[in-house]
């Protein structure tokens, strides 16, 4: 056994155009520039900074931190965003050990940031918040330095920054307050254009490690490799490629290795692959190395035969049959199809398929099957069959994954909706906003149960009709229905109702609108301020479709059912 203490491995997630690939850059420049700069390792898809090269950056203000963990350095996944944080999956968790959610000071949350911060509280990922594009603010130098009537405007969008975060369940602060990074965001201001902020970011990074990392980072570099794949690119001359992250063990050229796929791939490394340092690349097409093998944490290409169906975001191990159930396993965890109604859900890797399956339980809607790849045909046929017993659940949402023609057409055909959105949170607000206008227009369709309050002061004549404000609490109401007291007696017919001086055939829940009622006397069978009840027959009942009504519909479904029973036995 060889152990070693791998590097924490940093995903940089945000809003669109909020500076996450600018400050990846500069963090990447800043290290480049820096004396130590020939010790800064390129991987695939991350890049590695050695401890002394951040010492390097930082100065002092590590001597802070008192560092007392023995970290080799830092890995930087190259690639910003959601993707790549929930594609760097292994089960039970995330690989990614520290993140950054870049905010733009000047536009705060925004709905990518909010979706960030949903999927790091997932993953229990700790993070800081890198407070980007400081130097937008005018005048602005240092948070110190700066006139009084600047730091006064940077304050006052810092705060809304801590404000957000708090609504969020996280408390907050300036970076430099902080003394337990287990209990508080750090909160750093940066500038991706300038540099500003780049080295305490790297410091409170390496806070962040000793507090939540120290001994969690110690791996067996002699055990079987674990990775999980980034990307799958098919490159020239090499044909299709994965580029994983290796996060556990050795892999070596020549191993057998597993691979995540809708059914797992056994395959034989043929080359590993790392980009040319720059001081070694004599010819500039000449841009990757041959290794024969790479331990964790690292990024590496895989060239090997059949990986033409593996999966971004499933599992690579080293092995062979003996691991078969294990992928299988970890792909059907996230991969499936469920015997219930629900909604048909494709993303375009595992992990976005994850994150959006999780998102969707918590909204308390149901998945009928969920998997990886374009909108295909097989999807329409499904919807179409769920759409056969309940039109609301027969929809298909599509995240990041393009909907090939034919699916478009066949979907066109039987008048099915697919949504589409390269943002889960818009996706399935789109579907909830489309759903509640359809449960509404159902409404019009059917009964529903309502309570109404005769407003007080508001009786505008006693009988003949009885003319009356109500307030409609819970439900609908239509013209020509009948009023119920609590007791089950029958009071009424509605004959005529206005909104706004506007005849209206219904009212819903919420509403206040004038009634007028026949067949009763206000102040004799009905008084100001009664609650009364729509009336409704048996018949009525039994055609009542309970499940497009809300919780307070039900209630009062129930409490009419009740009154009615009341009044059978009296």
């Amino acid at each position: 056994m060889h152990k070693h203490t791998r590097e924490p491995i940093i995903t940089v997630l945000g809003h669109v155009d909020h500076g996450k690939t600018s400050l990846l850059d500069r963090i990447r420049g800043t290290v480049v520039a820096s004396r130590e700069a020939g010790q800064i390792t390129q991987h695939i898809g991350a890049t590695d900074v050695p401890f002394e090269v951040i010492k390097q950056v930082c100065g002092p203000m590590l001597d802070k931190l008192k560092l007392r963990i023995d970290v080799r350095g830092l890995l930087f996944i190259d690639t910003p965003g959601h993707a790549a944080f929930t594609n760097l999956r292994k089960r039970g968790g995330s690989v990614s050990d520290i993140a950054i959610l870049v905010v733009d000071i000047n536009e705060g949350f925004m709905p990518q940031t909010v979706e960030a911060i949903n999927i790091l509280r997932h993953y229990k990922t700790p993070f800081v918040v890198a407070a980007n594009k400081v130097d937008a603010i005018k005048g602005f130098t240092r948070v110190d330095d700066s006139p009084e009537h600047i730091k006064r405007e940077f304050y006052d969008k810092f705060y809304k920054l801590v404000g957000a975060l708090s609504e969020h369940g996280f408390d907050s602060d300036m970076y430099n307050n902080i003394t337990n990074f287990g209990k508080q965001v750090a909160i750093v201001p940066v500038s991706a254009r300038t540099g500003y902020g780049t080295p305490e970011l790297l410091m409170v990074i390496m806070g962040l490690a000793q507090q939540y990392l120290a001994g969690q980072l110690s791996v067996d570099i002699d055990s079987p490799g674990k990775g999980t794949i980034l990307e799958v690119k098919e490159k020239k001359g090499l044909g299709v490629t994965i580029d994983v992250i290796i996060y556990e063990g050795r892999i070596k050229r020549g191993d057998l290795i597993v691979v995540g796929a809708e059914e797992p791939i056994i395959t034989k490394v043929k080359a590993l692959l790392r980009p040319m340092p720059l001081d070694e690349m004599s010819d500039p097409r000449d841009k990757f190395k041959h290794v024969d093998e790479v331990y964790a944490a690292s990024g590496v290409r895989i060239v090997a035969p059949i990986l033409e169906n593996a999966l971004a975001g499933a599992p690579v191990y080293v092995g062979g049959e003996e691991l078969v159930g294990e992928v299988k396993k970890e792909i059907g965890a996230v991969e499936f199809t469920r015997d219930t109604l629900g909604v048909i859900v494709k993303a375009d890797t595992l992990g976005s398929l994850e994150a959006l399956v999780r998102m969707l339980e918590e909204a308390k809607i149901p998945i009928k099957r969920g998997g990886v790849g374009k909108v295909n045909k097989r999807d329409v046929v499904e919807a179409s069959a769920v759409h056969a017993e309940e039109p609301l659940f027969g929809v298909i949402l599509s995240f990041n994954s393009p909907v090939l023609d034919e699916a478009k057409t066949m979907a066109f055909d039987k008048n099915l909706k697919i949504f589409s959105s390269d943002v889960i949170y818009r996706l399935i607000e789109g579907y909830e906003d489309w759903a509640k206008k359809e449960r509404e227009s159902r409404k019009e369709e059917f009964v529903v149960p309502a309570k109404i309050k005769l407003m007080p002061k508001h009786v505008f004549r006693t009988c003949k009709p009885a003319i009356v404000g109500v307030e409609i609490l819970v439900g609908k109401i239509s013209v020509g229905q009948s009023l119920m007291r609590s007791d089950g007696k029958v009071v009424g017919r509605i004959k005529e109702m206005q909104l706004d001086k506007e005849r209206i055939k219904d009212a819903k829940q919420g509403q206040q609108v004038a009634m007028s009622i026949e067949d009763v006397t206000i102040g004799r069978q009905i008084n100001e301020g009664d609650v009364v009840y729509s009336f409704i027959s048996n018949e009525e009942v039994a055609k009542i479709k309970t499940d497009q009504l809300s919780e307070e519909e039900l209630k009062t479904l129930k409490e009419i059912k009740g009154m009615k029973r009341v009044k059978a036995d009296s």
